[in-house]
């Protein structure tokens, strides 16, 4: 009998490709001819895969945000469905910022690709943004489930308190990623943060938007 080939496993072959190319000489190192090398493959099988360098990048950034959200739900399991707001939005924390080889190398390439589409328009014309509105729009929800059940405050407005969540993870990421904070260290603020916002008699809780 022919072999079943797995295309999504060749494809995520070229994805890990791309992620070590782009660990030890950054994002715009990462060329088809560089990605086939590093892989072991001719040059004909990544372009059947990914025809450009563009597809290429925005396939692996795909890829990424499909692992991460796996891990972010394997950190859920057990949990209640729906789960409780501050334990979704401590997993969001924990898998958004780089603190392993997986967390930082989809941190790695979701900050080299936004920082190249902003002058590429093959990579701009990709939903980069997608991603991230479906995500706010997830902890928008949590939020929302939280102050129905009074876990925050009435006062405040859920979908720009998920914006701020979202900035201040992807802020304390980057920090992390070129080393100029400990992962120990923004934990530690997104913690506090996060006492702040369920704590709905404390004096410093965040005030609305």
């Amino acid at each position: 009998m022919p072999r079943t080939v797995d295309h999504a496993q060749r494809r995520a072959q070229l994805a890990d490709a791309v992620v070590a190319v782009a660990s030890h000489a950054g994002l715009h190192a990462v060329t088809i001819r560089a990605v086939a090398a590093e892989a072991g493959v001719s040059l004909r099988f990544v372009q059947y895969y990914f025809p450009t360098k563009a597809d290429l990048l925005t396939g692996t950034l795909d890829h990424l945000e499909s692992l991460s959200r796996r891990r972010w739900n394997r950190r859920l399991a057990g949990l209640p469905d729906p789960p409780p707001a501050r334990a979704l939005i401590e997993a969001f924390c924990a898998e958004a910022l780089p603190t392993d080889t997986a967390s930082r190398a989809f941190q790695l390439v979701a900050t080299s690709y936004a920082v190249l589409a902003m002058t590429d328009p093959d990579l701009a014309q990709h939903p980069f943004v997608a991603g991230i509105d479906r995500l706010e729009h997830q902890l928008t929800q949590a939020l929302s489930r939280a102050q129905a059940h009074g876990e925050i405050s009435g006062d405040l407005d859920v979908t720009a308190e998920a914006i701020r969540l979202v900035m201040l993870t992807h802020g304390l990421g980057t920090s992390v990623l070129i080393g100029q904070h400990s992962p120990e260290l923004a934990l530690t603020l997104l913690t506090d943060y996060l006492d702040r916002l369920f704590d709905t008699a404390g004096p410093n809780s965040p005030g609305p938007g």
